[in-house]
């Protein structure tokens, strides 16, 4: 096992990290950039090294400075997170290169799945349904619209790297694709330095549906379940809960094990996570895979009790996993709510600031849990420079309407003075009819009526 691990990020799962680190008797040294200076989670770690000033790109982007923090304080191993450089291949090499392991994939399977296309030949090769859509790049609009005709409208154009919906356009008619081609390629280039497009059919009512697969070094993986994620807002999940109220036993064993394998097969190793559209008529569409910890991993560790970010240290320690599929128990029904400082009623605009006031959330007992995973304390100010994510606040409950009602009680109880937050929008999704029915897709709160300022 490792002495001592870098965790190269910031907030709430910078201290995510470093609390397992400690869980596993390992030290922990954090870096922070001049926003950052002073900030909470930086006296939870047993030291903490400055990289930069406060613009990411000098800072937590830096690949050279984490390096050189990981070598002058002796780490071993280097905690990414998520976002950041957690799916960069480039710095996972430059890591190993400089024997220091990564906690994450390899960069040889960071890239395969990283790049879309490829991430799609190669789930389809081990047996893994794709959306129906064009298998390599476009070549240009001509190709996109005799492609888009034959797949039969309406269809989505996506960037073949990145995520987060940048690069990526729904078309219903030709006109729209012909629009659409040349704006989509060159935010695709500005945001991924890759301008490649591919198409897919757009299907109607799809769920954003999740697994979360382990791998070892030694070719054995598992399943922990799938998560449902379709509570959005332009590509960005504000509600995750696990189970899927639409997902049977016998499709998340069949599915599960089916990507756990297909992971395994090309020597995938670490926590990933495998996306679905799920297609009203109930079946599973591979839409691709995040190669790194995800941000709504506590729902999964909620309902199976698994530490995802200390299975995570001992798969890159080279530690085989301690238990198998058969050991999997999926127990209760947890949720998770993005806590962000934005002001739903002015179009999501950030809010960063001062908290002057906060109290963490509540109402937990008997056979509920409440989990606040959070860096926030009164006197913290909001930076504006990175994501407004104020915590996560995770309910568990014996099933899914306790469940519901656990995070209403919990979404009351907490309090940020100073910053507004989406806590009431959340608030008011879990009234929202089709929410407590389960019957909701992608495009439910768009179509709901819960964003109008």
């Amino acid at each position: 096992m490792f002495r001592r691990i870098l965790v190269a990020n910031r907030g709430e799962i910078a201290l995510r990290v470093i609390r397992a680190c400690r869980s596993l008797g390992i030290e922990s040294v954090t870096v922070f950039s001049e926003a950052d200076r002073g900030a909470p989670w930086l006296r939870e770690a047993d030291a903490a090294v400055c990289i930069g000033p406060a613009r990411a790109d000098r800072s937590y982007l830096d690949a050279g400075a984490i390096l050189q923090a990981a070598e002058q304080t002796a780490c071993q191993a280097i905690h990414p997170g998520y976002g950041f450089l957690a799916e960069n291949a480039v710095f996972s090499a430059r890591a190993a290169q400089q024997g220091i392991a990564f906690v994450g994939p390899g960069p040889a399977a960071m890239r395969r799945m990283g790049d879309k296309i490829e991430a799609k030949r190669t789930m389809a090769s081990a047996g893994v349904p794709t959306i129906p859509g064009t298998i390599g790049l476009l070549s240009g609009l001509d190709q996109a619209c005799l492609e888009a005709r034959e797949i039969g409208y309406p269809v989505l154009l996506k960037a073949t790297a990145g995520g987060g919906g940048k690069g990526m356009r729904r078309c219903e008619r030709e006109e729209d694709l012909s629009r659409a081609f040349g704006e989509a390629s060159l935010e695709a280039e500005k945001a991924f330095g890759n301008a490649g497009l591919y198409l897919e059919k757009y299907l109607e009512g799809g769920r954003h549906v999740e697994f979360q697969v382990l791998c070892d070094a030694f070719g054995a993986s598992v399943h922990l379940g799938e998560r449902e994620c379709s509570v959005q807002r332009n590509h960005q999940k504000l509600i995750e809960e696990s189970p899927s109220p639409v997902v049977d036993g016998g499709t998340r064993d069949g599915m599960g094990a089916r990507v756990a394998r297909a992971v395994a097969g090309f020597g995938y190793r670490n926590a990933g996570t495998v996306e679905f559209l799920r297609a009203p008529d109930g079946a599973l569409y591979f839409m691709e895979m995040n190669t790194r910890l995800q941000v709504e991993h506590p729902v999964t560790e909620m309902v199976t009790g698994v530490d995802l970010v200390a299975e995570q240290i001992r798969i890159a320690a080279h530690e085989r996993l301690h238990f198998a599929q058969d050991d999997v128990r999926m127990d209760g029904h947890a949720i998770e709510f993005r806590i962000n400082a934005e002001d739903p009623a002015e179009g999501f605009r950030p809010d960063p600031g001062l908290v002057r006031e906060f109290r963490a959330p509540g109402g937990g007992g008997d056979s509920v849990r409440v989990r606040w995973d959070s860096a926030v304390e009164p006197g913290y100010r909001i930076p504006p420079h990175y994501d407004s994510l104020v915590g996560k606040l995770i309910v568990h409950a014996p099933d899914r309407l306790r469940a519901i009602e656990a995070g209403r009680r919990a979404l009351e109880s907490l309090h940020v003075g100073g910053v507004k937050t989406t806590a009431s929008l959340l608030r008011s999704v879990l009234d929202h009819p089709r929410f407590l029915q389960g019957e909701y897709d992608v495009g439910f709160l768009a179509a709901s009526g819960l964003l109008r300022g």
